[in-house]
């Protein structure tokens, strides 16, 4: 039985690219920590730091195969956590300006105009999103939010399992939370 805690940064890269979830494992439980106070000093909160290290490890999951490391592991995990820190801060900074900005554009009173342009640029933003989802997937959603219809009515009218509509109600979310970004959250938590 192979000790993945005594493996090297390569071996456990050439186990992970051959998928092996423990190698996977080991890398996380080795590199976690480290990456947690390395992003923590750079952005300052708990939550975000989660955030980064979940998404920097999803990520090298979904692209072990594909991923050409040439500076070492270590190197990798914090040159990439780095960055998604800085990114975060910038992407923090830009969502800041733009509510300042906005909080002073409605303090002026002239906002019902650009709520309405805002209003129509986002169902248009959405609707494009949603007309670019597969056929399936468009249909199912549009099932389920336009037309009200529950997980059990879909499966039924499109003679699928209740699990199978789930899922693709799991995924267009994602998809579209990833698309529209920041818009997904207000639009779909503030109808």
């Amino acid at each position: 039985m192979m000790v993945y805690s005594n493996q090297t940064e390569t071996e456990l890269m050439t186990l992970l690219k051959e998928g092996d979830h423990k190698a996977f494992l080991e890398i996380y439980d080795r590199y976690k920590v480290l990456l947690q106070q390395h992003a923590y000093k750079k952005i300052g909160d708990a939550q975000d730091v989660q955030d980064v290290i979940q998404e920097l490890f999803t990520e090298l999951w979904d692209k072990r195969i594909s991923l050409n490391i040439t500076t070492g592991l270590s190197n990798y995990l914090f040159t990439a956590i780095r960055n998604r820190s800085l990114n975060l801060i910038y992407k923090r900074r830009k969502e800041m300006h733009y509510l300042e900005s906005l909080e002073e554009f409605i303090n002026e009173g002239n906002y019902l105009i650009d709520l309405q342009i805002r209003e129509r640029e986002f169902t248009e933003l959405i609707q494009k999103e949603i007309d670019a989802l597969p056929t399936r997937m468009r249909e199912v959603y549009k099932l389920s939010r336009e037309e009200g219809l529950s997980h059990k009515q879909i499966a039924e009218l499109l003679g699928t399992s209740e699990t199978t509509v789930s899922k693709q109600i799991t995924n267009v979310l994602k998809i579209l939370r990833k698309k529209l970004g920041s818009l997904y959250f207000i639009t779909f938590f503030f109808p």
